[in-house]
């Protein structure tokens, strides 16, 4: 079926489309990409995504292989950070898959500004940047689940997620901003928690450190990357960086009956990242 097409999903006996749905945000590359790959697999959920279009070939294979997967693939290509772009989406989403369809959504953009508070240089963190900033990592979080509930999109014990990283347990001084936004979002989480927990859904945030991604290589040099990566593996204990692949299958387990007891958690997928920090800096 053609993007954009509407569908008639095939439907359980209780109204629920079989397969269930996974909605992605960021969706075109990195961790978006990886799972929504890794649900199609297990537990076979179609995927309906949002991208902005900059990754357009790595968005086309995504589109592939899911299909190879046997599963249904929809791809919108917006600003996914916005109340309108939201209402627009879950319209479109409401659509293609029916009510009551979707079983995994997964908060996955990226669009945050670095750079300084009180700097006087192009780094300057000024109100539309910071904005911009919250809309894309915390705000949106809050406009799609307000969004899906208004059209009874969720399926029944849907899972919400959003991602964080270690920087709430220690800083970089250009990403305050990041952090500061990463922490709205993890009380939108529990606050969220608590009002859906009773219709039987689960929100949570997965933290998970430095992995390796289309847009790392954009923006460092094959050197920066191989210090980046030695300097992961004198951190980590297991010795190297976490991958794509390893956070992708741990949210198929999230999807799963076994962690249905998970609700306003931040869950540590980090591999211990940051618990030699101090040790490197004073032992180096």
């Amino acid at each position: 079926m053609p993007p954009g097409a509407v569908g008639s999903p095939p439907s359980s006996p209780e109204g629920v489309p079989d397969p269930a749905w996974a909605l992605i945000l960021g969706v075109s590359s990195g961790t978006g990409a990886a799972i929504a790959e890794a649900v199609a697999r297990k537990p076979g959920l179609n995927v309906f995504g949002v991208h902005r279009g900059r990754y357009l070939d790595t968005a086309r294979e995504l589109e592939a292989r899911v299909r190879e997967l046997g599963r249904d693939v929809h791809l919108r290509q917006a600003d996914a950070s916005t109340p309108e772009a939201a209402e627009a989406g879950a319209d479109e989403l409401l659509q293609r898959a029916g009510p009551r369809s979707v079983k995994l959504f997964v908060h996955a953009i990226a669009g945050a500004s670095v750079g300084h508070f009180l700097s006087d240089g192009p780094d300057r963190l000024h109100p539309r940047r910071i904005q911009r900033t919250f809309d894309c990592m915390a705000h949106s979080f809050v406009y799609w689940a307000q969004a899906l509930v208004k059209r009874d999109l969720l399926a029944p014990g849907a899972r919400l997620l959003g991602l964080q990283n270690p920087l709430d347990e220690t800083h970089l001084g250009n990403t305050g901003l990041i952090s500061a936004a990463k922490a709205a979002l993890e009380m939108y989480v529990q606050h969220l928690a608590i009002e859906l927990g009773p219709k039987g859904h689960r929100v949570n945030l997965l933290k998970f450190g430095t992995v390796m991604t289309p847009a790392l290589r954009h923006v460092y040099s094959p050197e920066a990357l191989a210090r980046l990566e030695a300097r992961h593996a004198a951190m980590n204990p297991a010795g190297r960086m976490g991958t794509l692949d390893e956070v992708a299958r741990f949210v198929t387990v999230l999807v799963g009956e076994d962690a249905a007891w998970f609700n306003g958690a931040t869950i540590d997928f980090t591999g211990g990242m940051t618990l030699r920090l101090l040790d490197l800096v004073l032992n180096p």
